[in-house]
């Protein structure tokens, strides 16, 4: 008498967990490419990148770490000079007007030439 519904819901478990796939999380993707664009000093691909996403430096400088490093901290590390003046271009003078990644790029690259532009935008 129980065997109908024991078969059906044996049958639903088994037909849903072999055709569950995660999705892909293209927020991930999206910050993967921005990092490695960065990191390659690629400014033409990283613009186009976030043009195909339809996003702006200013609304993701915060989420997205590449490496443990903001994006910026990330382009004075590894010394991308075309894309690091991107990124200060595109950011509010607001946001960088603290000087904490002054500060971080004084201590850890001192020698960066982005140290200069992130000065001339904050107006420090």
């Amino acid at each position: 008498m129980f065997k109908l519904p024991k078969l059906v819901i044996v049958t639903a478990i088994a037909v849903g967990s072999f055709s569950y796939v995660a999705p892909a999380n293209a927020e991930d993707q999206l910050a993967v490419s921005i990092c490695e664009y960065i990191a390659a000093d690629d400014k033409n691909r990283l613009r186009s990148k976030l043009k195909s996403s339809r996003v702006k430096i200013r609304n993701i400088y915060d989420a997205i770490q590449c490496n443990g490093n903001n994006l910026l901290r990330h382009a004075v590390a590894s010394n991308a000079v075309g894309t690091g003046e991107y990124i200060v271009k595109n950011l509010s003078k607001s946001s960088l007007a603290d000087g904490v990644d002054i500060a971080w790029a004084e201590g850890n690259h001192a020698g960066s030439p982005l140290i200069a532009v992130i000065k001339d935008r904050a107006g420090l």
